[in-house]
Order: C-alpha cells, then sequence, then structure tokens
C-alpha cells in the first residue's frame, strides 16, 4: 500500500543508516540491531542488514519494526564478519514493499557492495532514464538503487570504491548520506549541503560506526567523535580512517532544520548541536512571539514536549502533561477507513482530565499539515474540560514541498496555503493560533547555521526536480508494462 503522504498529523520520519567496521571479525548483527533500535524513530516501514565477512556479503531485509524483521535466531545466524551496514525505511521516493528495502547489496564486476542511503536525489529520475538507456537493469523504484548505479558504473573506472564514490557525487543532486561496504572497506559519505545527517564513534574495542544520530552511537556502547561533514567521503578499512574533503566547501551548508524540530530524536546531537535543547529553544521563541494569559503549558507527546518546556520557561506559565501516548498503538494514518483513523487518535493520545479541566491551556505542537488529526486532539481536550486553548506551533507553517526526503510533495494539500493562520485556528476549533517566524527557527542552534527551511518558504538551495512524485518509478514500470 502507497499511502497518502499528507495524511498524517506529522510528516513522515527519515530514513536511518548505521555502519560499523571492526578490526577483528565477531558477530556485529547484534551490534546492528541496537542501533538499528535507537534510529526506529525515522523509518518504520522495513528494516535490514547486510553482513561482510570476508567479502562474502549474506543479508536480510523485510517490511516492518526491527523487533519484527529480526528475530534472535535470525540474528545469530548471520554469524561472524568486520562489516556491517543497516537500515530502517520510511518511503520518500518508492511504494512500501519488500523489493524497496535496504540495504541493497550489489554484485558487479570488481566485486560487491552494500548500501545504505538516507535522503532523497532531486535528479533521480533523469539519472535512472540515463542508465536504463545504457542497458542498467533496476530492480527497485528508489532513488537508492540509482546512487548504488552510478557508483558501481564509476568503479568500473577507477581504482577504488572511494575514488567512485567521490566520482559519483558529481553526478549526484540533492540530499544523501550513505554507508557503502565494498568487499574490504565502510564508506560514509554525506552530500555537499549536509541535508541529512551522520556522525561518526568509536567504540572501546577498536570499531569506528556511523550512523544517522549519536543516539545509535550511545546504544552500541561508541563514543561520538564528530559529524561526518557536508561533502565529506570518509574511508576505514585495515589501513585506519581516511577522510576526503574535496567536495567539502562547495555549496553552502543547509542541514534540514526540521531535523531538529520534529526527526531526530531529543537525545541526539546534529552538528555539534542538542536536539533537545533545539526544541526548548523554539518554545522560548514562540512564548516571545506570541505571549498568552494561561494557566498551564502542555505538549503533544513526543516532538511537542521540549518546546512546551522552552515556553513554559520563558513565558512563566506552569508547565505540565496533559496528554499521555500509548506507544504501543501504530500510526493512526494508514487505517484503512476515516472512522478507523479517529479511533486510532483516541487510542494513541489520552488527556489527562485532572490537568486539563476548566483550565487555560497553551498547546504546543512541532507542525499542523492538513488540521484533521489536530483538530480531532483539540476536541479531545474539549471534552475533558478546557476552557480556553491557545495553540502554538514551534515550526513556520508548511508552504512549499519537501524534494529532499520529506515526504511532503504535494503543496495543494497543504493548510496553510488556503487559509489564513486566523481561519486554521477556527478550522481547528482553538481560540488563537501562533507559528514560529521564519526568522527565529533559523536560529534555533544559536545561530544563523545556513539551515534549509524551503518547506517553510525559505526558498530552496537546489534545482527543482521536473518529476516530484514520490511514485514517479512505479508509474514508470506501469507505463513500460503496458505499451
Amino acid at each position: 500500500m502507497t499511502r497518502n503522504p499528507v495524511s498524517a498529523r506529522h510528516l513522515g520520519e527519515e530514513c536511518g543508516v548505521f555502519g560499523i567496521y571492526a578490526p577483528k571479525p565477531f558477530e556485529l548483527a547484534p551490534l546492528v540491531y541496537f542501533g538499528l533500535h535507537a534510529l526506529q524513530h525515522r523509518g518504520q516501514e522495513g528494516a535490514g542488514i547486510a553482513l561482510n565477512c570476508d567479502g562474502v556479503f549474506s543479508a536480510h531485509r523485510d517490511i516492518g519494526l526491527v523487533s519484527e524483521v529480526f528475530s534472535p535466531e535470525r540474528i545469530r545466524a548471520f554469524g561472524e564478519g568486520n562489516i556491517a551496514v543497516g537500515h530502517v525505511r520510511y518511503a520518500t521516493t518508492g511504494a512500501d514493499n519488500v523489493r524497496n528495502v535496504q540495504p541493497l547489496v550489489i554484485n558487479h564486476h570488481k566485486g560487491s557492495m552494500a548500501l545504505a542511503h538516507n535522503g532523497n536525489l532531486t535528479n533521480s529520475f533523469e539519472l535512472r532514464s540515463k542508465l536504463e538507456q545504457q542497458g542498467c537493469i533496476f530492480h527497485t523504484t528508489t532513488d537508492s538503487e540509482v546512487i548504488a548505479y552510478v557508483i558501481v558504473g564509476e568503479r568500473l573506472r577507477c581504482g577504488s570504491i572511494e575514488a567512485a564514490v567521490l566520482a559519483a557525487m558529481d553526478s549526484l543532486q540533492g540530499a544523501y548520506s550513505l554507508v557503502i561496504s565494498s568487499p574490504t572497506k565502510l564508506i560514509a559519505a554525506r552530500d555537499p549541503y549536509g541535508f541529512r545527517p551522520l556522525c561518526l564513534g568509536r567504540r572501546p574495542d577498536g570499531s569506528l560506526v556511523f550512523a544517522s544520530e549519536s543516539c545509535a552511537l550511545d546504544a552500541v556502547g561508541a563514543e561520538l567523535l564528530r559529524d561526518v561533514e557536508p561533502g565529506e567521503v570518509i574511508t576505514v578499512d585495515a589501513g585506519g580512517m581516511h577522510s576526503d574533503r574535496s567536495h567539502c566547501g562547495t555549496k553552502g551548508r543547509r542541514m534540514c532544520v526540521f531535523e531538529y524540530i520534529y526527526f531526530a530524536r531529543p537525545d541526539s546531537l546534529l552538528d555539534g548541536s542538542s536536539v533537545c535543547l533545539a526544541r526548548q529553544q523554539a518554545g522560548a521563541f514562540l512564548a516571545q512571539e506570541h505571549p498568552v494569559e494561561a494557566d498551564v503549558v502542555i505538549g503533544v507527546p513526543d516532538s511537542g514536549l521540549d518546546a512546551a518546556v522552552g515556553y513554559a520557561k520563558e513565558s512563566g506559565i506552569p508547565y505540565a502533561i496533559g496528554l499521555t501516548k500509548n506507544k504501543y498503538v501504530g500510526r493512526t494514518f494508514i487505517a484503512p477507513t476515516q472512522a478507523e483513523r479517529e479511533m486510532g487518535v483516541s487510542l494513541k493520545l489520552n488527556p489527562i482530565k485532572s490537568v486539563i479541566n476548566g483550565k487555560r491551556i497553551v498547546l504546543i505542537d512541532d507542525s499542523i499539515v492538513r488540521g484533521t488529526t489536530c483538530r480531532r486532539t483539540i476536541e479531545m481536550l474539549r471534552r475533558a474540560g478546557a476552557k480556553e486553548i491557545h495553540m502554538r506551533i514551534s515550526a513556520p507553517p508548511f508552504v512549499a514541498p519537501c524534494y529532499y526526503g520529506t515526504d511532503i510533495d504535494n503543496a495543494d494539500a497543504l493548510i496553510a496555503n488556503h487559509h489564513t493562520v486566523p481561519e486554521i485556528a477556527r478550522i481547528i476549533g482553538v481560540d488563537s493560533l501562533g507559528y514560529l517566524s521564519l526568522e527565529h527557527v533559523r536560529l534555533l542552534t544559536g545561530g544563523d547555521e545556513g539551515f534549509c527551511t524551503a518547506c517553510f518558504g525559505g526558498g530552496y538551495p537546489t534545482e527543482v526536480p521536473k518529476n516530484t512524485s514520490k511514485s514517479r518509478f512505479e508509474k514508470k514500470i506501469h507505463k513500460s508494462e503496458n505499451p
């Protein structure tokens, strides 16, 4: 099933990548499993691990959560190895079926390669068309396979896998954080804009670890060394770690600011900045921009909680937990009927009436996409006895599609493109509504860090792709099957 990309209250999470190189072979799969568990928030559609033992690759991938895809028996079956790559997936290009789950394992003339990708290419359609004309046969409908083929094509001309990755970066446009295993090396690469995070750590046994977020390093006992720089390619092999920065500084830094607002875990550090503190700063800015007289500040779990703390500290209004979240309920927007989706919202969130009843409430959330699920949350608070509800959003209004890995590819479905802020307030049923300004969202980590704010109307740092549909490759396959 391919889901409506804007049918949820929140945006779709990003993918998560994980890679490890061990000085001596041992059972790496359990470590990758724990690392992927820590990154589960970035993708719940599928998970996979590829293990490299002396150049022989074994892999398992499937649809589902990490714990559903990998049983203890499956993890033990991997055995020993010295390089492993893992991935959790949320589909921003390609349908959510098993053929699109990563890591991708490619066998080519000069060996094998396992690749995991977080991000979204803006020129994937053009690259794929060119590759198909050269005789390449695609088995998935993802842009990650396009990246793999481009790298393999360069590998046939280059003397090493790292040289091939560097050469491929001249062709790849858009967002990509990659971990790649060759028969003898582990490669990590980040696009020159640094749209998506990628960090490096070291375990006490000397193993080097790459992960989308530092929380995954913590999960496997690795110390955070630093972030992979935008444009940097790091190679780890028997000779140690080597860095190539020839692509660094060729573009302006453009980390997706929504990584700090919603995507990343609050205990992670991204490019040296605390996600938790950035969200608290967003709340403080909201209190400055949109003050209101109220009795209590509450946040919508989970990403609204830290911003609510920041709003409370700045405003002096007490903070309380007013909504409890059932973490064992799946995402409500994949239910087949509207009635089931609405029931799912009630199962997932429930108000704490003793905190809500008779109170003037400041409700903090990270975003409003369509407004439908948000309206149902407001209705729950009203039934719980809320006297007034003043909603504050720790991001500016969504007004433009994202082409760098967030699954908003249709601006028409965004409520902020059709209604003013007072109109949205009336639609969702709140007494007042305030969004964080574009100026303040750029300052969440203490200074203007050159964030990408395109989805908030801040302008695109790259050329806008011609074909933007999430299912563009499915459509291409269907067309070829019916000449």
